[in-house]
C-alpha cells in the first residue's frame, strides 16, 4: 500500500486536483494523506493563530468531504506555515511514498516562485506529481460562499436564508466569526456561536464549516478572501441603528474592494455575546 501526500492551499478543493486523486485511486494500493500549511494574513496588524489555523483546516475538512463524495477515503492535518517544512514534516512522520502537490497557475504562485516543486523532488527523492489549478476557471458545480456574522450568526433571518440557497443549488458555506477583542473568552464566544450555526446546517445536510476571524469586520472579511474559497459573500448584521458594523460602512468597503457579489442580511434577533 503506497502512502500518497496531497499537499495543497488556497487550491485544495478545486476539481482538478479531485479528478488527480481520483485518477491515483483508480490504480489501486493507495492511502491518501492531506495536509494544509497555515496563511499568514495580510491584513491586520496582529495575527490571530486560532482563525488562520480555522481556516486551514476548513480547506482540509473540504476537500476531504470532496473526497469522500467520489468514494475516497482519506486523512487529514493542518501543518507548517513553511509549506516546504510541512512536506518534509508529513512526509518524514507517515511514511509517504509519493506527492501530489498542486498549486495556483505560474503567474500566481508563490509556492513556484519558491521553487517548491523541485526542491521536494530533490530533497525527498520520492515521486512528486505537480498540478496546477486555475480556480476561475476550476469552479466546478458547487457555490462557496463566505458567511461573515457576529452577533446575528444564530438569527433565523441568516440560518433561512443559507438554506435556501443550499436548496436551489450545492453550496459549501464558511462561515467566519469575528472574535470581540483578544484572544481567550473573546475566541471560545465567538466559537460558540459559530458552532451553533453549523450543527444547525447539519441537521439540514448543509455542509459548512468555518472558524473565528479577526476582531476587525473588515480585516476579517479579507483575510478570509485569501484564506477561504469565496464565490460570494453574506454579511449578516442588526439593523442600522444597532449595527456598529454598518456605520463603520461594512457592506459597501467590501463590495469596493472585491469583485464578489456581496448579499446583506438583516436580523433583529442577537445570538448571545458580543456585537455585528
Amino acid at each position: 500500500m503506497a502512502n500518497v501526500l496531497v499537499v495543497a492551499n488556497e487550491t485544495l478543493g478545486g476539481s482538478s486536483l479531485i479528478e488527480t486523486v481520483q485518477k491515483r485511486a483508480e490504480k489501486g494500493d493507495a492511502a491518501f494523506f492531506v495536509i494544509a500549511p497555515q496563511n499568514e494574513p495580510r491584513h491586520g496588524n496582529i495575527v490571530y493563530a486560532e482563525a488562520v489555523r480555522d481556516a486551514a483546516q476548513h480547506r482540509v475538512d473540504v476537500t476531504l468531504q470532496q473526497l469522500r463524495d467520489v468514494g475516497i477515503e482519506a486523512t487529514g492535518e493542518v501543518m507548517d506555515p513553511d509549506p516546504y517544512i510541512a512536506v518534509l514534516d508529513a512526509a518524514g512522520e507517515y511514511g509517504i511514498d509519493e506527492i501530489i502537490i498542486s498549486t495556483h497557475p505560474e503567474t500566481r504562485s508563490g509556492w513556484l516562485r519558491r521553487d517548491l516543486v523541485d526542491r521536494v523532488r530533490q530533497d525527498t527523492g520520492l515521486p512528486v506529481e505537480h498540478i496546477v489549478v486555475d480556480l476561475d476557471a476550476d469552479r466546478g458545480d458547487v457555490t462557496h460562499t463566505l458567511v461573515v456574522a457576529n452577533r446575528t450568526v444564530g438569527a433565523e433571518e441568516l440560518y433561512d436564508a443559507l438554506k435556501s440557497k443550499a436548496a436551489k443549488s450545492p453550496h459549501n458555506f464558511a462561515v467566519v466569526v469575528p472574535q470581540e477583542g483578544g484572544q481567550g473568552s473573546a475566541a471560545q464566544e465567538a466559537r460558540e456561536r459559530l458552532n451553533g450555526l453549523i450543527a444547525a446546517l447539519d441537521k439540514e445536510g448543509v455542509q459548512a464549516s468555518g472558524g473565528i476571524g479577526d476582531p476587525d469586520p473588515y480585516t476579517a472579511v479579507m483575510n478570509s478572501l485569501r484564506s477561504y474559497r469565496a464565490d460570494e459573500i453574506v454579511i449578516s448584521t442588526l439593523p442600522a441603528v444597532r449595527s456598529g458594523w454598518l456605520r463603520s460602512d461594512l457592506v459597501e468597503r467590501v463590495r469596493r474592494s472585491t469583485a464578489v457579489p456581496v448579499e446583506h442580511v438583516v436580523s433583529d434577533v442577537e445570538t448571545p455575546a458580543s456585537e455585528s
